[in-house]
């Protein structure tokens, strides 16, 4: 399992009125995180203004050793105490193996379902929502004269995705077809 890789997403509920210092402490945490030992990317999915306060990073690392050592280390520690002040809760993640963060085991050993059944969920639940994101997202910024950008359209459209894979699609779909991504 060493070798799969590792992913962590991390929630934090921002205070009204400080978005902007979140925003800085931002730009002063990712430099750090991604010269740490083992990084491989990570995705950050901003609330909407005026309608949702929560920020969700997602990291990922070539092991889980080199994901714990960064979420562990003395470094992140101080950078997450600077930060408090700026939470409604506390500083909220979970480490996964691989894509396991995706799918809610609903056996008493915790385990993850074999992996090629999670590329099979994954990527029928990613299909669809990859169809019809863009049919809902793109016409919205034509009516809010948004000019035609496609590295924007695309950071939106697969920030959209994530956000509704992690947190609405992936729950309810992992828990309606348990029985055969479990046996």
């Amino acid at each position: 399992m060493e070798d799969q890789g590792a992913s962590v997403v991390i929630t934090h509920h921002i205070l009204d009125g400080k978005q902007k210092e979140y925003e800085s402490w931002l730009d002063e945490i990712i430099p750090q995180t991604k010269h740490s030992e083992g990084f491989i990317d990570l995705q950050i999915v901003r609330p909407i203004p005026g309608l949702t306060f929560v920020y969700t990073v997602i990291i990922r690392f070539d092991t889980i050793t080199h994901l714990k050592n960064w979420m562990e280390s003395d470094n992140r520690k101080s950078l997450i105490e600077k930060a408090s002040p700026l939470f409604r809760k506390n500083d909220n993640y979970e480490i996964r193996s691989g894509l396991d963060f995706l799918f809610t085991s609903e056996s008493s050993t915790g385990k993850a379902p074999v992996r090629w059944k999670q590329f099979l969920v994954t990527w029928s639940a990613i299909y669809p929502l990859s169809l019809i994101i863009p049919l809902i997202l793109l016409p919205l910024l034509k009516i809010f004269d948004i000019p035609k950008n496609h590295y924007f359209e695309a950071l939106l459209i697969s920030g959209a995705i994530v956000f509704l894979m992690v947190f609405a699609v992936m729950p309810v779909y992992t828990r309606l077809i348990r029985k055969w991504l479990y046996k």
